[in-house]
């Protein structure tokens, strides 16, 4: 992901945006979210495809239900959105005054979210059953 320090000139791209005067922010933290939104996404699939690849692991990821009766779903959703929040901090404290390739941060966000999509249809996780 190339990052850089300067201001960029929407304007430039679409003349109309100079009329509004708008205030130049730096891209870092919508590339932040869309990356950690993907990488949460993925990780939810790729915990279903392993709670049903390997007993041990649906068994450990049975724990985080705090009594709640959903099984192995708690652990699946808690740690997928422990993986965003983590990945969101840590990416956003990385890029918050920085631009960065937005076109690229989208199309890594979005692999990683159809990856992890598919990793939660039934025909898909069903294919690894022990």
């Amino acid at each position: 992901m190339t990052t850089t320090s300067t201001q960029h000139h929407d304007e430039d791209i679409a003349p109309e945006l100079g009329e509004l005067h708008l205030e130049d922010r730096p891209d870092g933290p919508g590339a932040a979210m869309m990356i950690s939104a993907g990488l949460g996404i993925f990780v939810l699939g790729f915990l279903t495809v392993l709670a049903e690849a390997s007993a041990g692991a649906k068994t450990w990821l049975q724990k985080w239900e705090w009594g709640q009766g959903v099984g192995a779903l708690a652990g699946k959703t808690t740690l997928a959105s422990l993986a965003y929040v983590v990945a969101l901090i840590v990416l956003w404290v990385i890029w918050r005054a920085k631009d960065v390739n937005l076109k690229m941060a989208f199309y890594v966000g979005l692999a990683l979210g159809i990856l992890g999509a598919i990793g939660t249809y039934p025909t898909f996780f069903q294919k690894f059953a022990s």
